[in-house]
């Protein structure tokens, strides 16, 4: 339940900060003027591919949560064995973190209007995140090496599953980096593929957040993070 309790409120906490830039206390029908001379005016007219993402985001959180606590309390029964976690993970890890980095300088790249820098973030994102993959199946080749199969125990089944689940969302994300990297090759004007790169790295951010999660569950790091903020509140 604490890994549920620790993703439930990092999603709180950027949605309660997505909310806080929405002006929902704001009275339109008040003020007087151009729509631009109010700050935060652009945030009641976001992109709908925005509010789509945001939706869709939303919909994958509830998906993971849903295994979170699945695994959770499956782990409490006594024919739970748990398997040894593949130090490659942590390489996988790091490479997936390179892989946000690269969509982060692309999508500020984007807003400086500098192409090159953007085609560079998208590659360098793109094939991190296809090594990352890799590194994710190499990790499956060497714990079936071992004797851990899909089968053989419910924490096995778990681990694949949650991996599984977590590579398909990067792998449709490619897709989507596929084709906003072709924008970018066939525009000429970087304005028109912003919003696109903007949205790859959201979506990368969300995808790293939620392997950390998942990796602090697998290894049980996240139990040792509530226990130490418990000892910290008492």
């Amino acid at each position: 339940m604490s890994a549920i309790i620790l993703f439930l409120a990092v999603i709180a906490i950027i949605a309660g900060w997505w909310l806080s830039q929405q002006r929902l206390t704001a009275k339109p029908w008040l003020e007087e003027g151009p729509v631009g001379d109010f700050p935060g005016s652009d945030a009641m007219t976001w992109p709908a591919a925005k509010i789509g993402l945001g939706v869709f985001l939303a919909v994958a959180s509830c998906l993971f949560v849903l295994f979170i606590s699945a695994y959770s309390m499956r782990m409490n029964v006594v024919d739970w064995r748990a398997l040894p976690v593949p130090r490659l993970l942590w390489l996988n890890t790091g490479v997936l973190v390179l892989s946000s980095v690269a969509l982060q300088w692309s999508y500020v790249a984007a807003r400086r209007d500098d192409a090159e820098g953007v085609m560079i973030g998208l590659l360098a994102g793109g094939a991190s995140a296809v090594i990352f993959l890799a590194g994710q199946l190499l990790a499956w080749q060497q714990l079936n090496a071992a004797g851990y199969f899909v089968a053989s125990n419910p924490a096995n089944s778990f681990f694949y599953l949650l991996t599984a689940v977590h590579g398909l969302h990067l792998t449709g994300g490619l897709v989507a980096l596929g084709r906003t990297s072709a924008k970018v090759w066939r525009s000429s004007k970087i304005a028109d593929v912003r919003l696109s790169v903007e949205l790859c790295a959201i979506y990368w951010h969300f995808l790293l957040l939620v392997w950390l999660v998942l990796l602090g569950l697998l290894t049980g790091w996240t139990d040792d993070f509530v226990n130490i903020c418990r000892q910290l509140l008492s």
